[in-house]
């Protein structure tokens, strides 16, 4: 079947993706659930097959996607790698047998904070590799992207409570004071994300606020973890985008990975100042409410 994909589309579905992808409310189940409520049936028809130019799409989106977080966090990356850098420089002179073995009063604090995320990213990078795709055509549907977005805000609003049970004067911890262990279970938990329906932002900033950071601090570290998770993705399957797949659809891609880069570099920086005041809770209601109306829609 010929690919059917409109400018117009790739722009809105652009735009969803790297609004939703930091927002955390699900860009996957947004993926899922806008053209079903929008009618757009060309879309919804490729959604759970395991040959679609539709997903195929969604790749360019999220390369686009990680572009603008990267660009947003560009002076963070710099200084992450320029911490490895020395790291390097040190270990040499110092004859460390390891940079993987280091105490922490051995460790540069940018290298640190760059082994963390490395840590953090070999759950859902080994998980994925395995289950992507059959959770993908099992669950890619309407219906249960709208149960999951709805458990999604129960997930938010739920550790927005855990949270506040731990008090005002409760210590937090901050992100270079983040420890191996909670670094690895705030990454695991995006595996959640491979569910429609569930934000890979969201759970990770749960994942952080039940382990002690602030909400700064968790939506930070959600962001920069979310970022090499996304762009390894992305290139991982961007050659379907040069084959049969992508005929019909590769200039669209390219209009819709611009929208979803600029979008997804607008509500980052929207982001990282609301989270220095504001909770999840506003993101937990809206999914409640926008899954179970869904549920009622496609039910």
């Amino acid at each position: 079947m010929l690919a059917s994909l409109t400018y117009f589309q790739a722009i809105v579905m652009g735009l969803v993706q790297g609004v939703t992808e930091l927002f955390p409310v699900s860009s996957l189940g947004h993926g899922v659930l806008l053209p079903g409520v929008l009618g757009w049936h060309n879309l919804v028809s490729s959604q759970s097959q395991s040959q679609s130019f539709f997903l195929v799409f969604l790749v360019g989106l999220h390369v686009g996607t990680a572009l603008g977080l990267i660009v947003y966090y560009r002076a963070t990356w710099f200084k992450l790698f320029k911490g490895l850098q020395r790291q390097l420089r040190v270990s040499r002179e110092e004859g460390a047998s390891s940079l993987w073995r280091l105490s922490n009063e051995q460790m540069d604090r940018d290298y640190r904070l760059l082994l963390l995320l490395v840590l953090g990213s070999i759950p859902v990078g080994i998980v994925g590799v395995v289950l992507e795709k059959p959770l993908r055509e099992l669950f890619a549907k309407p219906l249960a992207a709208a149960i999951f977005l709805t458990l999604n805000g129960v997930i938010l609003l739920v550790g927005e409570r855990m949270r506040n049970n731990r008090g005002r004067h409760a210590r937090y911890e901050k992100i270079d004071t983040l420890s191996g262990r909670n670094a690895f279970a705030i990454g695991a938990a995006q595996i959640l994300a491979l569910f429609a329906g569930i934000s890979r932002s969201g759970v990770t900033m749960v994942a952080g606020l039940t382990r002690g950071l602030d909400h700064e601090d968790a939506a930070n570290f959600s962001f920069l973890l979310a970022t090499p998770v996304i762009l390894l993705a992305g290139l991982y399957k961007l050659p379907s985008l040069m084959g049969h797949l992508g005929q019909g659809v590769r200039s669209q891609t390219l209009v819709g990975a611009l929208c979803a880069g600029v979008a997804a570099y607008v509500a980052v920086r929207f982001l990282t100042r609301w989270f220095t005041t504001k909770t999840l809770n506003p993101f937990g209601i809206y999914c409640l409410v926008a899954g179970l109306a869904c549920v009622v829609r496609f039910a």
